[in-house]
């Protein structure tokens, strides 16, 4: 079995599109998505249509901060996470706003926990950008009973081991390359944004585990960046949501 890990897709239909057709060239045969679905693209509807349908054959599904803010209302405010809520709340029917008030915040997967932020509390999206924090994740994950921990959110790609002074240790995966996961240490992959890289490079993210081999490959995938930031402007979303795609951060 191989599981796609997508997270942060960003109502981006045209990175998701590109990512679900590479997975399943290389075999993917079930996906996880780690939440933020919609907010900041033109697309939610057909974004979340899709996520829709793989979740009624047996994806797993999280919720994000994004999605949280779409159902339930983004608050008074200006940031950039409260006019992309606004904007897309206005464009869901009611099914869409149902699926993603009822989205859970984890979700487990074998020896495996899903989540779109920080295992250790889930609801106040906190960024695994700091070594002290990605040690209390994994600390609240081994209390769970999880050995491997996959997370979006921060919209770029990295992973780490807990070593055996129980300190994290972290490496910068290389596209394409599957890493083994070893059964005696702990795990924790951000798997990076499909819909909104932030690290200079525009291409979308995801990675594929292969279960049986207990194998994590980390990919980027080149798509029509160009055409989705031309979508951006044409509904009338702020530009600097475009050129976050044209530029990749």
């Amino acid at each position: 079995m191989k599981l796609a890990l997508l997270s942060d897709l960003h109502a981006n239909r045209r990175a998701l599109l590109a990512c679900l057709a590479h997975a399943r060239q290389l075999g993917a045969d079930q996906f996880a998505f780690l939440g933020d679905l919609v907010g900041y693209g033109a697309e939610p509807v057909a974004v979340l249509e899709l996520v829709m349908e793989l979740a009624g054959r047996g994806a797993f599904v999280v919720r994000g901060n994004h999605d949280a803010a779409a159902a339930q209302g983004p608050g008074i405010g200006g940031t950039g996470e409260q006019l992309a809520a606004t904007w897309t709340q206005a464009q869901l029917a009611p099914e869409h706003r149902d699926f993603l008030a009822a989205l859970p915040l984890t979700a487990t997967f074998e020896d495996a926990l899903l989540v779109h932020a920080d295992p250790h509390a889930p609801a106040r999206w906190q960024y695994l950008d700091r070594p002290a924090l990605v040690a209390r994740a994994l600390g609240a994950a081994q209390r769970r009973g999880a050995r491997k921990v996959f997370v979006g959110h921060v919209h770029q790609q990295q992973l780490y081991y807990r070593a055996a002074d129980g300190h994290p240790m972290a490496f910068a995966p290389v596209p394409g390359v599957p890493v083994p996961l070893a059964a005696h240490r702990m795990w924790l992959a951000v798997v990076g944004s499909v819909g909104q890289p932030r690290d200079g490079d525009p291409r979308a993210m995801y990675a594929l585990l292969d279960v049986a081999q207990s194998r994590l490959a980390f990919h980027r995938i080149a798509y029509d960046h160009t055409a989705a930031a031309a979508d951006i402007r044409a509904a009338g979303l702020p530009e600097s949501f475009a050129l976050r795609l044209e530029r990749g951060r």
